[in-house]
């Protein structure tokens, strides 16, 4: 069986209703949450779970890591049923939610790992040598002695992350991770969360609306919608369907130089540079590239597919989400 082993999940929330004018009570209303959602996750991957606010990706999340308790179907991590089993289960994952802390605010952060070390009854040496190689991969090492409440949110998400991985987990759950951090930040804490799936292989399932998470670390992205599953596979895949249209930036030795195109295809002019907007199932990119060439001299020359953002929006439009 695989690691992670979702079968026909379901997951309803009753909401209550702003009280009515009039009325001596509020309606209830129930919400479904999660629809039918099933897929199987290795031990090793590296899984990005997205889709728009209200997807139910959080509440997905929140029943693999024992917190919620379904109303329907299967669910197991390694075994063990999470909501069944939570004291077993939670000594081996880890989890991150950007919005939320398990460090305490007014105490230096060795303290709280300390803290965390007898929770997880982490062997005194095994805790010194995690400790020592994550504040090193983390650059954690000058700030152990810091308040929480000191450090910048980079620091905080940072800490954060050490936190939860200090125990060895085999599973770490990341809930908007990079959430209001900095590109400097992001990119160290991307290229950690790589080292350590290489160095230890532990099982990462990431939701975020930050494409460029997506792109440099998950080989495989589900798409949820409305509490159902609408995709599973690679993101070149998902993609592909939605990155119909290319610009092309040239500039050229002779600046009367212009290439002859269809008149279907736009050009503008932007500085020295012509500026070329075409669709590449109806116009190749290497017919384009041809007739650039024929027109002159080329100085510079650059082609650019559309914002991953903007083909992720256009997405979830076509899906109606």
């Amino acid at each position: 069986m695989s690691y992670i082993h979702v079968l026909n999940l379901e997951k309803r929330f009753v909401i209550r209703e702003k009280r009515k004018k009039g009325a001596l009570s509020r309606e209830k209303k129930t919400v479904h949450a999660l629809q039918n959602v099933s897929f199987d996750v290795e031990r090793g991957e590296l899984l990005g779970y997205i889709g728009p606010n209200g997807a139910g990706k959080s509440t997905t999340v929140k029943i693999l890591s024992g917190i919620l308790t379904p109303e329907g179907g299967e669910v197991t991590v390694g075994g063990r049923i999470p909501w069944k089993e939570r004291k077993e289960h939670v000594r081996r994952i880890g989890v991150v939610f950007g919005q939320r802390t398990q460090l305490w605010w007014d105490v230096p952060i060795q303290d709280s790992y300390d803290l965390l070390k007898e929770i997880y009854r982490i062997p005194d040496a095994d805790y010194r040598k995690r400790l020592g190689e994550m504040a090193e991969a983390l650059q954690l090492t000058e700030l152990l002695r810091t308040p929480l409440r000191q450090l910048s949110l980079g620091q905080k998400m940072r800490a954060e992350l050490c936190g939860s991985l200090l125990h060895r987990p085999d599973l770490l759950f990341l809930d908007e991770p990079t959430i209001g951090l900095d590109a400097v930040s992001k990119l160290a804490l991307r290229d950690f969360l790589k080292w350590e799936n290489r160095q230890y292989g532990t099982t990462v399932l990431l939701t975020t609306h930050d494409m460029e998470d997506i792109v440099a670390l998950c080989p495989r992205v589900m798409v949820l919608g409305h509490g159902r599953k609408l995709f599973d596979g690679t993101l070149g895949n998902l993609l592909s369907r939605y990155d119909t249209v290319r610009t092309v930036s040239v500039r050229y030795e002779e600046t009367e130089a212009r290439p002859v195109l269809p008149e279907s295809v736009p050009v503008q002019r932007d500085g020295g540079s012509l500026v070329i907007t075409y669709a590449p199932a109806e116009f190749p990119t290497a017919e384009m590239v041809t007739l650039l060439q024929k027109a002159g001299t080329i100085r510079e020359l650059t082609v650019q597919s559309r914002n991953i953002d903007h083909l992720v929006a256009d997405m979830y439009r076509e899906m109606d989400l």
